[in-house]
């Protein structure tokens, strides 16, 4: 169980940075490379938009993988155990079968199914 829930806030953090890091971009080539235009920078305008790609790209494959991975790593009980909607299936009541009603009637001195009273036989 501890694997699979550390797999998934990986997860979580993954899309968290892969949602940033696309907003971050713009679409015309502007994005975050517009803001830095100073003439002392290291990275030019097209490294910085090289890199958000690359990282992009980067991230979704991280993300596919993590989702892959935590399937395999899905807590599964043992073989016993069942699901609950297994077991209510297995259980279930048919609506079509006819209910089994007592058809015994008590013998000591109520009424006969006709409504009579039983009289006693001499």
């Amino acid at each position: 169980m501890g694997i699979y829930i550390f797999i998934s806030v990986l997860i979580i953090i993954a899309c968290v940075l892969q949602v940033l890091i696309v907003l971050v971009q713009n679409s015309k080539g502007g994005g975050l490379a517009a803001n830095f235009t100073s003439a002392g920078q290291s990275m030019g305008i097209r490294k910085t938009a090289d890199f958000l790609e690359k990282s992009t790209w980067t991230l979704a494959a991280a993300i596919l993988t993590l989702c892959v991975v935590a399937t395999a790593a899905i807590p599964r009980g043992s073989g016993a155990e069942r699901s609950r909607i297994e077991s209510s299936i297995q259980n279930a009541v048919d609506p079509n079968a006819i209910p089994t009603l007592p058809t015994a009637v008590p013998t000591d001195g109520a009424l006969t199914p006709s409504g009579n009273e039983q009289q006693p036989e001499d």
